[in-house]
Parts: structure tokens; C-alpha cells; sequence
């Protein structure tokens, strides 16, 4: 089964949705982690809103600090605005999304960065899922 680790800085908007929606799409067929460099206490609340508008419920989770162990136990490493500070191992994708920050941010401009996450997610599980004959 492959693995996806989502990164961004606070593990609390992008990373956290990007999460929750492939989760949400993959089900049990690509196991999901995320991380943040410099983790924030909570979720941010608008993003809980957001996703809670399609259907999807991500108040449960926590910001959780990113780790070495995390990076190395996925196959695809999708970053969100961390920078450097993201660990680089050879023979792992990565990918940089570069997407607005929600935090500040009204849920009218997180819808859009929302679905945004949604179109790329939806095309990572094509390339990481083929379709079956």
C-alpha cells in the first residue's frame, strides 16, 4: 500500500486538508500522514469549517511535529510551504504544493484553497493508484 506524508510549517490548514481529503477519497487504499516543521497548538478552525461544508470531519486530528521516522516510512512527500527544513532521502517523491495559507484567512477564500487541495489530491491517487485492467 503506498504512503503519503503531507507537510506545511504548522500542520493546522494545508497539510491537515490535504489529509482529510484523501483520506476521504483513498479510504483504507493509501495510508495518509501529516506533519508540520513548527506545529500549531490546533487545527485552524476555518479549515475545520471548510472541509466540514464537503462532508469531512478533520476536528479530530492534532498538529504533530514532523519526523524523520514519518518521512522515511512514506513513499511520497508532499510539501506545503516548508521550505528547507523538510528532510530530503533519496528514492522518495516529493513534491511541493505551492498553495495559499489559510490561517488569517475567511472561509471563502479557504473554499477555494480547499478545493485547490481536492484537484491534487485527486491526481496523486491516479499516479499512485492506476486504474485496474
Amino acid at each position: 500500500m503506498p504512503s503519503v506524508l503531507f507537510v506545511c510549517v504548522h500542520n493546522a490548514g494545508r497539510s491537515q486538508m490535504a489529509a482529510g481529503w484523501l483520506t476521504h477519497l483513498a479510504g483504507d487504499r493509501i495510508e495518509v500522514r501529516s506533519a508540520g516543521s513548527a506545529p500549531a497548538d490546533k487545527i485552524n478552525p476555518v479549515a475545520i469549517e471548510a472541509m466540514r461544508e464537503v462532508g469531512i470531519d478533520i476536528s479530530d486530528q492534532q498538529p504533530k511535529i514532523l519526523t524523520v521516522d514519518s518521512v522515511e516510512a512514506s513513499d511520497a512527500v508532499i510539501t506545503m510551504g516548508c521550505g528547507d527544513v523538510c528532510p530530503i532521502f533519496p528514492g522518495k517523491r516529493y513534491e511541493d504544493w505551492s498553495l495559499d495559507d489559510p490561517t488569517g484567512k475567511t472561509v471563502e477564500a479557504v473554499r477555494d484553497i480547499r478545493d485547490e487541495i481536492r484537484t491534487r489530491v485527486e491526481k496523486l491517487i491516479a499516479e499512485l493508484l492506476p486504474a485496474a485492467d
